[in-house]
């Protein structure tokens, strides 16, 4: 066992399960990985040449809150993007730099975390399937992770006011991601207004992982930020560098939402020392500043999934999501599916089962994720198409 305590509940790693799975075999051509969210675009050149000015303050400890620049230029990217009226995202006060939206999503959890809630352990509302550093976290706060399946029936997103009272009265946290990973759902005005009035109700922090929300195929993802308005009480919000402009290699996000949580989350950050250097800043606030770069990273994405329309459209359970960048393909069963894409066309995929957790303890079925593979359209459109058809090779026609 790697980890002992509550950390040994710690959920295996979907991509190391994946390694088990695949490895052991030779692919069937040469591979193509459609497994990993992993975007691989051009870097816009302002990056580059925002660090190259900046690099003697790699020589400086960054302070935990970045640079006035930054803070300027994403209190304006969160005011332009989500109509936000002026003033109500205070740079000083509403927001910080993340070393990674995933460190965020990870240590935002510990400050808001009390030992005990209605007199019981904790509880952290995860969907399921989910990103898995939600699991993560509320282990390692001392929280009982909770999944809540997210199915076609529901839209793909956590029906919430479902659950019942004596659950929701411990509930600490809740973790929901809009665009959803991995299935692309967006969540309506109705059903933020429902989240929120049940935080207020029970008092507990919704975590909004928005990383998506400038990834979609039609219209705006509806936002957590207008949703609840200043000053945006019990809400944390969380955007990335890494899909926004396919930047995952910078490692930079903004958390914002309530003041006097961003300032506990500001002081916590102090003991662990996740500052973003100072170039990397500089390099971060140029691409929050920019809005070219992004609509070409989107048209980019909506012409893959135009793609996977034509060559996939006609399949049994395809849908096009409303945002992100991943296919959620209903194959009947997804790990022999991923195995036999593997096998056959070389082509890796990421069994839906492998980002979920069974309903019924050891029943593999009641995983909301079984029938599904996740397929990332983060290659190039030429590389995309030959992964396509080969997956329409093996998976045949209806």
């Amino acid at each position: 066992m790697l980890f002992t305590g509550r950390l040994a509940e710690l959920p295996p790693s979907a991509f190391a399960k994946l390694a088990t799975l695949l490895d052991p075999h030779a692919p069937g051509k040469p591979p193509i990985s459609l497994a990993v969210g992993d975007p691989n675009g051009a870097v816009p050149a302002f990056v580059g040449e925002a660090i190259a000015k900046h690099a003697k303050e790699f020589g400086t400890y960054p302070p935990i809150n970045g640079s006035a620049e930054w803070r300027a230029a994403a209190a304006g990217w969160l005011t332009r993007r989500f109509r936000l009226a002026p003033g109500a995202i205070d740079p000083e006060r509403s927001l910080l730099p993340l070393n990674g939206t995933r460190e965020g999503l990870f240590l935002a959890l510990f400050t808001v975390m009390p030992e005990t809630k209605a007199g019981k352990r904790p509880a952290v509302l995860i969907p399921n399937p989910f990103y898995q550093c939600y699991a993560a976290a509320a282990l390692s706060a001392g929280g009982e992770p909770v999944f809540v399946p997210a199915t076609a029936a529901n839209g793909f997103l956590p029906d919430h006011a479902a659950l019942p009272k004596e659950l929701l009265e411990r509930t600490a946290a809740v973790y929901i991601c809009s665009p959803s990973n991995p299935e692309g759902a967006c969540a309506s005005e109705q059903y933020w207004r429902t989240l929120f009035a049940l935080a207020d109700r029970y008092d507990f922090t919704v975590f909004a992982d928005e990383c998506y929300a400038d990834i979609y195929l039609e219209k705006e993802p509806v936002s957590a930020l207008p949703m609840r308005g200043a000053p945006f009480e019990r809400l944390l919000t969380f955007h990335s560098l890494s899909k926004r402009s396919g930047l995952p290699g910078l490692r930079s996000g903004i958390v914002a939402g309530e003041a006097k949580l961003i300032e506990r989350f500001r002081q916590f950050r102090n003991y662990a020392g996740p500052q973003v250097p100072l170039p990397i800043i500089a390099a971060s606030a140029a691409a929050w500043r920019d809005e070219a770069h992004v609509t070409a990273n989107r048209a980019s994405y909506q012409e893959k999934f135009q793609l996977a329309q034509r060559m996939l459209g006609n399949r049994a359970g395809f849908r096009v999501p409303e945002g992100g960048f991943f296919l959620w393909l209903d194959v009947g069963n997804g790990e022999e599916t991923a195995l036999r894409l593997w096998r056959e066309a070389g082509v890796r995929t990421l069994p839906g089962a492998y980002m979920g957790r069974d309903v019924i303890a050891g029943k593999s079925r009641s995983n909301p994720g079984f029938p599904y593979i996740r397929v990332a359209l983060v290659n190039d459109s030429s590389t995309t198409m030959a992964a396509l058809e080969r997956m329409v090779e093996v998976l045949g026609t209806p």
